[in-house]
């Protein structure tokens, strides 16, 4: 049976849970856990403190349909740990990751191609040495999707991605 266009993205929709939750130890094994239980992957994960100091942010990025999403929002909530669930993916909201490349140069003409290309995407060169250049670049997701693959002409050694990041615009937010 074929699936329409909009049930296919119901199926693979991408959704960015932001959560408040108290900074102890086993809170974030609690919610990777119930990811698992579940069967649902996290496709990216960022957690640090926030201005209070017994409180942590997470924002984590995963896929499945509305009715999926909302039953891991209900059981998020349910854990001891969790004080508030928002999903960024219902309210206009600012995302955004960082990332590190490492990349090497194989002569001058490469140099001034990276030079270049970062210049482009503005990116920052970070490091320089032995004719490797860091670079690093902020940006929404398929921001550094294309970055990356403007360096494939060049050797990648490394990559490094903070996964997504994001808070909504306006009035809304997510405080105790």
């Amino acid at each position: 049976m074929f699936k329409t266009q909009k049930e296919e993205k119901q199926i693979r929709s991408r959704h960015i849970l932001s959560l408040l939750m108290e900074n102890e130890t086993g809170a974030l094994s609690r919610v990777s856990g119930l990811f698992s239980q579940r069967g649902y992957n996290i496709e990216s994960l960022t957690v640090a403190p926030t201005d209070d100091p017994t409180l942590s942010r997470m924002t984590l990025v995963t896929k499945g349909n509305d009715a999926s999403v909302e039953q891991i929002v209900k059981q998020l909530n349910k854990l001891i740990d969790i004080v508030k669930v928002m999903e960024l993916s219902d309210y206009s909201h600012i995302e955004r990751e960082i990332m590190f490349v490492k990349v090497a140069a194989t002569n001058m003409e490469s140099c001034a191609s990276i030079k270049r290309m970062a210049d482009i995407f503005r990116a920052n060169v970070i490091d320089v040495k032995n004719k490797m250049y860091t670079i690093e670049i902020t940006g929404r997701p398929d921001k550094l999707d294309g970055f990356l693959e403007t360096m494939e002409e060049h050797k990648i050694i490394e990559v490094v991605r903070s996964g997504a990041m994001g808070i909504t615009r306006g009035s809304n937010a997510l405080k105790v």
